[in-house]
């Protein structure tokens, strides 16, 4: 018998067994094929995300009045927003603006989601209420909560008024103009963020916190032994998106606020565009929208490794 022989006999069908077809040979891609499915993203990826942060980039080392050809200056603009006071001032602001925003509309998320996930009947309902302020847009949202912070007609005073506290000039008052501003992002994007920690939550395994009970472990063991670490993917992702979401404010401080009153909401983002679009110096406004990238960047960056030395469960 020959080899080929062999090999075909061993090949064969057992007796009373119809021998299988030989599974189909996939058409790897190759060429400019698989490049053509990916074009679309990638042209938006070029054009709207790296093509502007170059020429941003390239721009901070001129100095253009709009109007005048641009003159290169080299680092000029980087050594006077280093000693210029004002964009200190912004940097501090906008620290202020995420330290204030990010930590409570986590927390409020995440309690949120945990409500939710209980046994509540219209739990669909919830859901589209508590996402609806995302929808809206910032300019909206920032002229409703203007006229809430009125403080003769507004809602808020006018409700502290009843209990006989006097409410504040809120925003002209550069003690509370910040936390105002602040109270409304938190309101807007707290249901959005939700959804991802309530998408979480119920991708745990109810096995999990039952066999911890029976061991005899407490609602508060399980929440931070058991539901934190497996939200860490959810996690992750509302802080490093509510992170940039809050470095990069611009619009409510620009509908309820314009930066007043004496700048103490003037966070970097508006300082850029008042350095464009009010003082048409767009190489000086290139170079701080050049730091609020690298800061942005360190930031994100910082929390990716954090994230990643954090243990992660497998629940597959």
């Amino acid at each position: 018998m020959s080899a080929a022989q062999v090999e075909a006999a061993r090949h064969e069908a057992p007796p009373g067994r119809t021998a299988a077809p030989p599974a189909p040979r996939r058409r790897r891609l190759t060429g400019w094929y698989p490049y053509l499915f990916v074009a679309p993203s990638l042209f938006g990826v070029v054009a709207f995300l790296l093509l502007p942060v170059l020429i941003v980039a390239g721009l901070s080392f001129f100095d253009w009045q709009l109007l005048s050809d641009p003159a290169f200056t080299g680092l000029d603009n980087y050594r006077k927003l280093i000693a210029d006071p004002s964009v200190s001032h912004s940097l501090g602001v906008t620290v202020l603006y995420v330290l204030l925003c990010v930590p409570l509309q986590t927390v409020l998320a995440l309690g949120l989601a945990v409500l939710l996930n209980q046994r509540v009947k219209g739990l669909k309902v919830f859901r589209a209420l508590f996402v609806v302020p995302w929808i809206a847009t910032p300019i909206v949202m920032g002229l409703i909560w203007d006229w809430i912070f009125d403080p003769v007609n507004g809602a808020i005073n006018s409700a502290l008024a009843l209990a006989g506290v006097q409410g504040p000039d809120w925003l002209s008052d550069g003690a509370w103009a910040l936390p105002a501003v602040a109270l409304v992002n938190i309101w807007q994007h707290t249901g959005y963020n939700m959804l991802f920690f309530l998408a979480g939550l119920q991708g745990i395994p109810k096995e999990l916190h039952d066999a911890a009970s029976t061991d005899g472990a407490t609602s508060w063991q399980r929440f931070f032994t058991i539901t934190l670490p497996l939200l860490n993917p959810a996690m992750f992702f509302v802080l490093v998106t509510n992170m940039i979401g809050a470095f990069q404010v611009f619009d409510t401080v620009f509908v309820m606020t314009d930066g007043g009153p004496s700048h103490s909401t003037e966070v970097i983002n508006f300082k850029i565009f008042a350095t464009a679009f009010r003082e048409f110096d767009f190489g000086y406004a290139s170079a701080l929208a050049m730091v609020l990238f690298l800061i942005i960047l360190v930031v994100t960056l910082a929390q990716v490794r954090y994230f990643n030395r954090r243990t992660t469960y497998d629940m597959s």
